[in-house]
This record gives C-alpha cells, sequence and structure tokens, in this order.
C-alpha cells in the first residue's frame, strides 16, 4: 500500500508521514523544502519517493500526478496549505492569491486526477486537510476560511456521488481546530487557545479516514465548539470569530 502527502515536509503531514510509515505504508512525500524531504526519504528507506513541488505554482499538481504514473497510489492525502492574516482590503493580493492556489486549486485538481484512477482500480482513499474554519466564515482571514470551506463542501459533495453509486473508494475531510504547526509562523499569528498536538491528529485523522468516516474532528473541545456553532446565527458567529481572530495579533 502507498500514500501520496502533500505539505509533508512539517506539522500533519509530517507526522502523517512518520506514522504511515511506521504502519508499513510506502510513500510519495512532496513539499517545498527539498532537503526535508530527502532527509525524510533516507529515513524511511528504500521505496520511498518525493519531489520538491510549490503546489502554488500552475505545473505544479499536474507534475506531481505526472511523477507518480506507474506507481501506485492508494491513499491520497491533500494536507498542503497555509492562512493569511489581516483586513481584507490589506492583505497582499499576490499572497492570497497563492493561498487559493494551495488550499483550492492544487487540491481540487489532485482530488479530481487520483479519484478517476481509484474509481477505475475499485478502490482507494482519500483525505482533505480542512479545518474547523471550514465550517464559518472567518474575518482577518476571509480568503482562509473561505478556501476550507470550499475543501469541506467540496469532499462532501464527492462523497455523496460516490455514495449515489455505491462506490467502494472513500473520500473524508479532516477537520481540526488549531494545531502545533508550522501554521502560525506562516500566517503571521498566534493561537489564543492551546494547541492539538500534531501527531495525534495526525493519527487520529489516517485512522478514521481508513475506516471510511466522512468529516474527522479530532477533540471533543472543537466537536463542541462545532455543534454550537450550528446552534448560533451567522452574524453574532462572525463576530465572535472576529474577536478570536483579533487576538491571534495580540
Amino acid at each position: 500500500m502507498r500514500a501520496l502527502i502533500t505539505g509533508a515536509t512539517s506539522g500533519i503531514g509530517k507526522e502523517m508521514a512518520f506514522y504511515l510509515h511506521r504502519r508499513g505504508w510506502q510513500l510519495v512525500l512532496t513539499g517545498r523544502n527539498a532537503e526535508m524531504l530527502r532527509r525524510m526519504a533516507k529515513k524511511f528507506g528504500a521505496g520511498t519517493k518525493y519531489i520538491a513541488l510549490d503546489l502554488s505554482q500552475p505545473d505544479a499538481p499536474q507534475a506531481l500526478y505526472d511523477f507518480c504514473k506507474g506507481t501506485r497510489i492508494d491513499f491520497l492525502i491533500n494536507n498542503a496549505g497555509f492562512g493569511v492574516f489581516g483586513e481584507f482590503t490589506q492583505t497582499d493580493l499576490a499572497q492570497e492569491l497563492a493561498m487559493l492556489d494551495v488550499n483550492i486549486r492544487a487540491l481540487h485538481i489532485l482530488t479530481k486526477l487520483f479519484l478517476c484512477d481509484f474509481e477505475k482500480r475499485g478502490r482507494g482513499w482519500i483525505l482533505n486537510v480542512a479545518s474547523s474554519a471550514g465550517f464559518m466564515s472567518g474575518p482577518l482571514m476571509a480568503g482562509y476560511y473561505a478556501s476550507k470551506n470550499y475543501a469541506v463542501r467540496l469532499t462532501l459533495a464527492i462523497r455523496e456521488e460516490l455514495r449515489q453509486r455505491n462506490s467502494p473508494v472513500q473520500v473524508s475531510v479532516l477537520c481540526p481546530g488549531p494545531v502545533d504547526t508550522q501554521f502560525s509562523d506562516r500566517a503571521g499569528v498566534h493561537f489564543s487557545a492551546k494547541p492539538a498536538n500534531a501527531k495525534y491528529v495526525a493519527q487520529y485523522g489516517v485512522e478514521q479516514a481508513l475506516a471510511g468516516k466522512a468529516i474527522i474532528v479530532p477533540t471533543v473541545t472543537m466537536k463542541l465548539a462545532l455543534f454550537g456553532a450550528k446552534l448560533c446565527p451567522e452574524q453574532p458567529l462572525a463576530a465572535m470569530a472576529y474577536k478570536i481572530q483579533k487576538r491571534k495579533k495580540e
């Protein structure tokens, strides 16, 4: 069995790689950090493949798919992603577009390409790493929250299409809250609440995806928070989100 992991050099993606390796999976890894990929491949040993790519680049998703041709992929983990913090009128447009290319465009392309392969084969798993942000609007991180809403809704729509035709292929979405990764450094924020352990989130996400779970929320705290969000009207919820986001920069 072989898994392809994007964003594999840090955070949740890196922990997923180590966990799947311990479980005996072969791996194909990608990320921007070529040296880290080389070190990981050396540690995991023969059979590990890697390619350094920036998925914000237009041709990168197709290049990754082409790199995997001739290698049977059983499990696609779309983990790569990042956020941009700030008022919508003040954030850098080029940085936002790069974020959307990674969080939405690359995820969409890779999901489609590998899902078609999995359907022909009659077997496979896809795990799209979204966020609890995917269930609400996010003032001060508007584009990031919107991108994770896309990941959630795309995954659930595809999952229903597969269910309607009794496909054995499984598609899941991982929706953690704050996680102790490099995400906050790249977004330029710090979490106001204690983040979850990346190793736990990674293992929980992999296990639940392989078990066929649709929406995967790793912690009890976040499960309760999302349940409460469903009961709250949109405007008060957005105002609450604004206050939480603002504290990340204080």
